[in-house]
Formats: structure tokens, C-alpha cells, sequence
């Protein structure tokens, strides 16, 4: 049997990557898809536009784009671009999701919007969307100052929506799996557990501060011009704590390609602190979707339950 995002989706696991700029590249994104998930390409960088066509030298399975609808908003061309390297999912983000989801429809894709709270997700629901990725204020990347956690948003979005939800945020292994499904989600996404695997084309140095980080090792920082993010604390992030004027994003590719931890900022979720090794993409997809039934089981067990 198949759930609605296995559905839509049309993939074996209802396992997604998350469309990392710079990182959600060809073959990241082909080893999620050989796995049975869902690989993403993101759409926003010049390589990334590459990766589309480049994708489908590794892979003949189903592969998604992301569409950062901020950075597109006054070139629908992109359409046509997504359209002509044979993708069907589309996960649209960074803006008004009316501007671009019909255009998407008529391209035939399914469309799921990342939303960081309620009001988001309504909106979503609104423009007509397929589906929505909820993703909590731990996860890695862009976020709301005040958004919620996966733990309170999830449930709430559920509780008024039939649309079929990817929880995002806070999930790398099996048993973070089975707690996005009783909270109301057929399928998780994931972005910092991608990020350590053997695949991911970024520096060992971000990998192994990955699995290195304790449950204090991501902060949110707000600096003038620049979206909310959560990322990895380093050198940058203690100099804006002590009000030093810094620039973010001109040297990102350095960090994260490079492997120089404090020359930029590594956008990193709070998971981290539960990641401790390095591993294969099959092997965290593989694991993940046979341990889950294992887990919600031992759910049951302490219950008492029969």
C-alpha cells in the first residue's frame, strides 16, 4: 500500500531532500532518487539550473526541483525550464505561492509549498496547492524569528488541512520519522541529515562539524538585509552576537566547498546534535523507512499496548 505523497510523489519512500542552495546538486540529488526517495534539485543558483539536465545522466528515477518563488517572481521562464528536464515535483518556497502555482499545474507538476507557520500554510492552501512541506523553526536554513516548532506546527497545520503534509525539521533517523506520522505527516524531508552522507559534494570539514555540533550548536541570527537563518555557531556567529558588523553570504561556497568553518555561515538545524556519523544516502533511507514501523511498535510497547 501507498500513502498520498508516495502517490504524488512517485516514489518508493516518502523520503525528500531538502533543496539546499549551492548543495542540492545532480548527485545528491540522484542518490536520494536510486534510494526510492524523492532527490531535489535547487533552482536558484546558476549550477543548479545545470544540475536539472545533468541529473539525468545518474538517474531515470523521479527527480523534484525546488522553485524559491522571491528569486523568480518576475521571470516565469523558469516554468519552462523545470518543465523541459522531465521534472513532475515542484517544491515552491520564499513567497507568494498564487504567482506560481497554475503555471505549474498547467506544466503538469505537482506542487507542494514549504510553510513556517499557519497563516503560510492557509495561504498555500488557498493558491491551490497540492500539498505542503511544514517545516519547524529547528530546521536548518531560512526561518521565521518567531516561528514554532515542528512539534507544535505540524499538529496544528494537520488539524485543518486534508492536504497531503512532508514534515520538515528535526528528522534524521527512524524514530523522528514515526513522530512526523502520528503528528499528521505522510512523508518527511530532510536537509541536515543529507547534508552528512557520503554524496553530499560539500567539504568534510562541514560534515564533520555536522556530526561534531551538541544541542547547542545552531543558533538563529538576524542580521539587517538578511532573512532569519539558523546555522552552525563558529567564529562569524559570535562576532554578531557581540554586535561586530559582518557580511554573510559573499564567501558561503568557500565554507561549505572549502571547508573554511568560519569564513561564512553554514545553514544547519538543530538535528545535528543527533547525527554522529558519516553514512551512504541509501543506508539513512534504507534504515529509516524499515525502522520506522520498528519504532512507532516500541511506541506501543511502552504503553503497555497490545
Amino acid at each position: 500500500m501507498t500513502n498520498r505523497v508516495q502517490q504524488l510523489l512517485g516514489v518508493e519512500i516518502p523520503i525528500v531532500q531538502a533543496p539546499m542552495t549551492f548543495i542540492a546538486n545532480a548527485p545528491l540529488a540522484a542518490a536520494v532518487s536510486e534510494a526510492g526517495g524523492m532527490g531535489v534539485i535547487e533552482t536558484l543558483s546558476p549550477q543548479g539550473r545545470e544540475d536539472l539536465a545533468r541529473v539525468r545522466e545518474l538517474t531515470d528515477k523521479p527527480v523534484g526541483a525546488n522553485l524559491m518563488i522571491q528569486g523568480w517572481k518576475n521571470d516565469p521562464s523558469i516554468v519552462e525550464t523545470i518543465a523541459e528536464a522531465g521534472i513532475t515535483y515542484v517544491a515552491s518556497s520564499a513567497g507568494d505561492p498564487a504567482l506560481f502555482t497554475d503555471r505549474l499545474h498547467d506544466a503538469g507538476m505537482t506542487v507542494f509549498q514549504v510553510v513556517g507557520s499557519m497563516r503560510a500554510a492557509q495561504k498555500a492552501i488557498d493558491a491551490g496547492v497540492d500539498g505542503l512541506v511544514v517545516e519547524g523553526v529547528e530546521g536548518g536554513g531560512f526561518k521565521g524569528a518567531l516561528g514554532a516548532s515542528t512539534m507544535v506546527l505540524l499538529p496544528l497545520v494537520a488539524s485543518r488541512t486534508d492536504l497531503p503534509i512532508i514534515a520538515a525539521g528535526g528528522i534524521c533517523d527512524a524514530t523522528s520519522m514515526a513522530a512526523a506520522f502520528v503528528l499528521g505527516a505522510e512523508g518527511v524531508q530532510m536537509g541536515t541529515r543529507m547534508l552528512a552522507t557520503e554524496e553530499a559534494t560539500v567539504h568534510g570539514n562541514f560534515k564533520d562539524a555536522i556530526v561534531a555540533a551538541g544541542d547547542d550548536g545552531t543558533v538563529l541570527i538576524s542580521v539587517p538585509g538578511n532573512p532569519t537563518m539558523r546555522v552552525l555557531r563558529n567564529a562569524i556567529t559570535e562576532r554578531l552576537t557581540e554586535g561586530q558588523d559582518v557580511k554573510l553570504l559573499g564567501q558561503i561556497t568557500d565554507l561549505y566547498f572549502g571547508g573554511d568553518m568560519d569564513i561564512s555561515v553554514a545553514n544547519t538545524g538543530q538535528v545535528s546534535s543527533r547525527i554522529d556519523t558519516v553514512l551512504p544516502v541509501s543506508q539513512v533511507i534504507k534504515e529509516m523507512w524499515s525502522g520506522c514501523t520498528a519504532a512507532l511498535d516500541t511506541a506501543r510497547n511502552r504503553l503497555g499496548a497490545s
